[in-house]
């Protein structure tokens, strides 16, 4: 099973690390975002820009079994599907990243997610509890 290849409206992937720095880099690279600044507890904010249109990121520390969930609120993002960032941050961020196998729809399996390691590896694992 692989994720979809539609086009989603926004982009939500979930790290195993969340280090501010190399985070800020990435955002920079990718979206010419501002440093992310705290938008409360355990929350931190952006605005980047792609293609003229504005893309707001919102990062979440300890969201989810230790993972910060980063999300970028924009059909006009760098990547067409979650899985394609989740690919991209594993490699720049040098840590797990875990995303959405497809769009979700009524009837799937919500336990069911995509995990990009930074070596490439890449497999379908249920989470959480995937003893991953």
């Amino acid at each position: 099973m692989t994720p979809s290849d539609a086009p989603y409206p926004d982009i939500e992937i979930y790290l195993a690390k969340a280090p501010l720095d190399a985070l800020n880099a990435w955002l920079g690279e990718v979206l010419d975002a501002a440093p992310l600044r705290s938008a409360g507890r355990h929350q931190w904010q952006a605005r980047g820009h792609h293609d003229g249109h504005t893309v707001p990121v919102l990062l979440v520390e300890r969201a989810a079994d230790g993972f910060a969930s980063l999300w970028f609120d924009s059909a006009h993002s760098p990547w067409p599907r979650d899985v394609d960032c989740a690919r991209e941050a594993a490699v720049r961020l040098a840590c797990e990243v875990r995303c959405s196998l497809g769009g979700w729809q009524p009837g799937d399996d919500p336990d069911r997610f995509w995990q990009v390691l930074p070596d490439g590896t890449e497999q379908a694992i249920d989470w959480p509890d995937s003893g991953q």
